[in-house]
């Protein structure tokens, strides 16, 4: 496994996105839409990964529920795995918690999240790329 993303949620993503290209010299964000988790997001890719601005699109929107609790700002890291089935398999056995099914995520990615509870308060996300 390997890190794929650092997301952040924020209440405007647009705005955001000026914000971190002109911090980090980054000339391209590509922006996308996920219906399923309701949420807009900014994708910013760097050279060792990919930071992820997230702004919720609904009311029901777990980030929505995120920003109003605690305002913007880190909302969990994401780690790429090319057997997503497995390391569920293999993590349920070891005792972690996941949040949910395996569904579809950003740019056609399986995606599956961990219970903050098993990493000692950390929410992460398992992603699985298409080939």
């Amino acid at each position: 496994m390997k890190i794929d993303h650092i997301a952040i949620a924020v209440n405007d993503v647009e705005a955001s996105a000026k914000v971190y290209q002109k911090a980090l010299g980054v000339n391209h964000v590509e922006f996308e839409i996920v219906e399923s988790e309701g949420v807009k997001i900014a994708i910013i890719e760097l050279e060792n990964g990919r930071i992820e601005l997230m702004q919720p699109t609904n009311d029901s929107s777990p980030i929505k529920k995120f920003l109003d609790k605690k305002g913007e700002g880190l909302h969990h890291m994401a780690l790429d795995t090319d057997n997503i089935e497995g390391e569920v398999e293999r993590m349920e056995g070891c005792g972690i918690q996941f949040l949910g099914k395996i569904r579809p995520g950003s740019l056609g990615t399986k995606v599956t999240f961990i219970h903050p509870k098993s990493l000692h308060g950390v929410l992460a996300e398992l992603c699985s790329h298409p080939k």
